[in-house]
């Protein structure tokens, strides 16, 4: 029988970002996009009857969070990352970007300063400057092909006036997981100079065979602020229903952003993100497991293709999302010319790697989360645009 991620599913004229705006971002419609990080399987199957079955009901009025959403994340952390969480911690929100600035705006004074570690997801560099503070950066250290955090580094910026550290865990776009040492290093840092952690974890369930994620809240004792955000948006592919949460064991961190939200008047109640949310996380367990299989073996093909037919192009080793770091410094070309080549000769979109800040510079971002069918075409197509370089 056919693999549920094996099959096609047409997403063009769906008002999909990753599909309907590929003009507007690459110059043509009819590039393979493999940029935008959603996946392009099918949710889980409860996840459907859920939504089918609240829109049979004809009325979409205002909502309200039920206890049965909360129970179901607490559910989930406590058996996925055996992390103990309180109702009461709980902030549900719109998403991870409005929630970055929600907590820098309540958590941080127009003077402080804000540490991010690039190359790292975009908005994490907006957040801190569109709500007037300073941006400090930690640029991660590649050793032997493995990112690490420079705590040396770290420790100076902590010196210049930090109040909040933007930590993305796993890592956007290098795909680290990383370690409970590596952290507690972290950590330890970050209570000396009495910096509040900012945790992005709405990739934590992704990880590949071996691997495991450590929630940042689960090592603290308490002595470091932590504000974790974590969603069922990138591990069930509902990142369009805009329900996400963070868990803030402080209360006046909570108060805090919970007045940050009401100031701007954002809500995410909304009929559908609400059952579809529940039901992932009641649910979707066996289809997580299914989808972690079905990607740690388009990782290998990829890895494989690569060393095979694409010498150029060194795949970093990845250890969690559903997003892969390729360095193709060794091709030569600047990131105007990357680009170009990608899109223009070879037909494929991927994220160009600067937009994660200049360490991103000659690197590429490719979203394996679609059909295999669909990885194979876009590696021979760039493979066969690689070959009329030469």
């Amino acid at each position: 029988m056919e693999n549920e991620f094996d099959r096609v599913i047409p997403r063009g004229g769906t008002s999909s970002f990753k599909y309907d705006e590929r003009l507007s971002f690459f110059g043509r419609s009819d590039v393979l996009p493999l940029w935008v990080a959603d996946m392009d399987f099918a949710v889980p199957q409860a996840v459907r009857d859920a939504l089918i079955e609240r829109a049979v009901h004809p009325i979409y009025g205002y909502t309200v969070y039920p206890e049965s959403l909360y129970e179901a994340l607490i559910g989930w952390l406590k058996i996925r990352h055996a992390w103990p969480v309180e109702r009461e911690w709980i902030v549900l929100c719109p998403g991870l970007v409005p929630s970055l600035h929600a907590a820098i705006i309540a958590l941080s004074q127009p003077d402080d300063a804000v540490i991010v570690q690039p190359p790292v997801y975009a908005p994490f560099f907006a957040a801190p400057r569109s709500v007037g503070r300073r941006l400090l950066l930690n640029p991660l250290k590649i050793e032997d092909g493995c990112y690490r955090f420079d705590l040396e580094n770290f420790e100076r910026c902590a010196t210049e006036g930090a109040r909040l550290l933007l930590l993305c865990a796993p890592h956007n776009p290098v795909g680290r997981v990383w370690q409970a040492e590596e952290l507690q290093a972290l950590l330890e840092i970050c209570r000396r100079y009495g910096i509040i952690v900012v945790s992005d974890e709405i990739h934590a369930d992704l990880v590949y065979p071996g691997i495991h994620h450590t929630p940042l809240a689960r090592l603290s004792d308490g002595t470091v602020k932590i504000v974790t955000a974590v969603a069922p948006s990138k591990t069930f592919n509902i990142p369009g229903l805009g329900l996400s949460a963070l868990i803030v064991p402080d209360e006046n961190d909570r108060a805090a952003i919970a007045k940050a939200f009401g100031m701007l008047h954002v809500g995410a109640a909304n009929p559908f993100s609400i059952v579809a949310f529940e039901a992932a996380y009641r649910e979707g367990a066996s289809w997580l497991d299914d989808l972690l299989d079905y990607l740690a073996a388009t990782y290998e093909f990829v890895r494989t293709f690569l060393q095979q037919h694409l010498p150029l192009i060194k795949l970093i080793a990845s250890e969690g999302t559903y997003l892969l770091w390729l360095d193709c410094r060794a091709m030569g070309l600047n990131d105007q010319q990357l680009k170009q080549f990608f899109v223009q000769q070879a037909g494929v979109g991927l994220s160009p790697g600067i937009i994660f800040g200049e360490q991103g510079s000659g690197f590429m971002r490719m979203n394996i989360a679609a059909p295999r069918s669909v990885i194979a075409e876009s590696l021979e197509k760039i493979a066969s645009a690689e070959r009329s370089r030469k």
